[in-house]
């Protein structure tokens, strides 16, 4: 009965703006990790030359340089995992104050609500946040993994174990990479709860923006066209 009292603070277009934001997250993950053959996303894209950066590694030498571009890939995601617990903290400290809470939100908002109503929207954010902060912890575990097969590639790229560690050394790097990429998704659409905040309609607005970024950034954009195998570079464009 307590819940149900709960949540009647929260109308039909409240539900309705967090479903959308809940759908919009997964299907947007889903389209950039699944996309047609005809139409790769820069995920997909970059995942090729990763590949292709591994088969590289047997025969340089030495090995520094892709060592070093492994350090530079953990150091990303040490720092947004960094920066998640911080946003975790701040988050459960807001909401275990409530008088600040309400201070907040009348900062905001000219109507009147709960502190309830306030820490759920707080809540969601947070769990949006929480998630990217394992998505970026699992990738850098996986870069460190990605480390020692990369160090146990045999010198002698004749060796019958090079190819095929290397191999496994690339696809770790790329999971690594696409649980590093749903983190900074899931940090897209916690901002974009922020949003609910000003209320439904605000959260409506901030998911279709962010989803049309999104889309864009790994469907119809420039870095992508010069990630084409077949594009061939202008010179005459920025």
């Amino acid at each position: 009965m307590e819940l149900i009292e709960r949540l009647q603070f929260f109308n039909a277009l409240d539900v309705f703006s967090v479903c959308l934001l809940v759908i919009a997250w997964a299907g947007i993950d889903l389209l950039i990790e699944n996309p047609g053959a005809k139409r790769p996303s820069v995920a997909t894209l970059m995942a090729d030359y990763r590949r292709a950066w591994f088969e590289q590694l047997i025969t340089r030498d030495p090995r520094i340089f892709d060592s070093n571009i492994l350090s530079i890939m953990r150091q990303g995601a040490s720092f947004f995992a960094s920066a998640c617990m911080i946003a975790i903290g701040g988050g459960l400290a807001l909401i275990g104050n409530t008088e600040s809470l309400l201070g907040v939100a009348s900062d905001l908002t000219l109507q009147a609500a709960p502190a309830i109503v306030w820490e759920v929207k707080l809540l969601v954010i947070l769990l949006f946040v929480a998630n990217a902060f394992l998505k970026f912890v699992w990738s850098l575990r996986l870069f460190g993994y990605c480390a020692v097969v990369m160090a146990s590639v045999p010198n002698d790229p004749t060796d019958p174990d090079a190819a095929v560690r290397a191999a496994q050394a690339a696809e770790i790097n790329i999971t690594a990479s696409r649980s590093f990429n749903r983190g900074m998704r899931s940090i897209y659409f916690a901002l974009s709860a922020v949003a609910w905040l000003l209320g439904a309609w605000a959260l409506i607005v901030a998911v279709a923006i962010t989803l049309i970024m999104l889309w864009r950034r790994e469907f119809a954009s420039h870095s992508r066209t010069i990630l084409l195998p077949s594009h061939t570079q202008d010179t005459s464009k920025e």
